[in-house]
């Protein structure tokens, strides 16, 4: 690989806790070490807690993401977790060829249930899931992009278009627990909204979409105007294309929130069905009274350093 095509990232992200009363035990869940594959490297990860937690365990979820499980008993009135990152990029998708994808509807047809067929794991991203539920209005938006035949890439890339054009990316115009159904209404939305909306319609007409999270680098090192959502963690959607020329592993990421096939200023960090399946930090409390929650995120190009062994994809399974 050409070394001017890999970008080296650093990516810090602090997640602030103060607590009105103390917390006398506290037990949280991380999703904050980015995923390390044949064409995104984890070159340096490590996570810190202000106080120090008593209690660090790693593993992997449901989903095969690496997760962190943080455990205190000691009391405190806050908490730092700062997690930092350094990744390597090369472009996934450079070789993408949208009109040799396979058509949508043979696509779903192949993943309904019969008796004694095959079971493909991706049936369960065509399944409704606790933050994008089943909504009549998302099949009749989705429709036009969706003509018998189509190539599920063109069809599912076009609906991006559509929805980056409908809906406003408006900053605090929802929350965390704001319904779909409410953004679709009001047109507006931050990532996490336009990232359920978009898997929301392809799983309405059959396709499956999984939810992913990750960091944004706010100019991309390809060029073109600058990507909105980088001053948090950000969030888009991979569409299940498989056998699609330039889709590694069968998954073509999309971002709706910017209208793009992502390049190398996406960083990913988990994949699921939702935010809820990939919240960066969650957990439960005693004690603490009311809190305030303040999250920051930087990112920004380093010096690589020395040269990078990238693997294959194979070697990468």
């Amino acid at each position: 690989m050409d070394a001017a095509a890999t970008t080296t990232l650093e990516i810090v992200h602090e997640t602030r806790y103060s607590y009105g009363a103390p917390v006398a035990l506290a037990h949280h869940l991380a999703h904050l070490r980015p995923l390390d594959d044949a064409h995104q490297r984890l070159l340096a990860h490590d996570i810190v807690t202000e106080p120090p937690v008593e209690s660090r365990h790693a593993g992997t979820d449901a989903f095969g993401n690496a997760c962190l499980w943080l455990s205190s008993a000691q009391l405190h009135d806050r908490l730092l977790v700062r997690s930092t990152s350094r990744v390597a990029l090369r472009p996934r998708f450079a070789g993408l060829q949208p009109a040799a994808a396979p058509a949508w509807d043979e696509l779903a047809a192949g993943l309904r249930y019969v008796a004694g067929g095959r079971y493909d794991p991706a049936v369960a991203f065509v399944q409704p899931s606790p933050f994008v539920p089943r909504l009549a209005e998302l099949l009749d938006y989705a429709r036009p992009s969706f003509a018998p035949g189509r190539p599920v890439v063109e069809a599912a890339i076009d609906l991006m278009h559509r929805l980056h054009a409908d809906f406003t990316y408006r900053s605090a115009s929802t929350e965390i627990d704001t319904p779909l159904a409410t953004a679709f209404a009001q047109r507006a939305g931050v990532c996490q909204d336009f990232a359920h909306l978009l898997a929301g319609a392809l799983r309405m007409v059959g396709v499956p979409a999984r939810y992913v999270s990750g960091y944004l680098l706010t100019q991309p090192p390809e060029g073109g105007a600058a990507l909105v959502g980088a001053d948090a963690s950000h969030a888009w959607v991979q569409v299940y294309s498989p056998g699609t020329p330039g889709v590694p592993s069968d998954w073509l990421d999309l971002d709706p929130t910017n209208d793009c096939v992502p390049g190398c200023g996406h960083v990913r960090v988990a994949v699921g069905r939702d935010f809820g399946d990939v919240t960066p930090l969650r957990g439960v409390i005693r004690g603490g009274g009311l809190h305030t929650l303040s999250v920051a995120v930087s990112t920004r190009v380093i010096d690589p350093g020395p040269a990078i062994a990238w693997a294959s994809a194979e070697e990468m399974r």
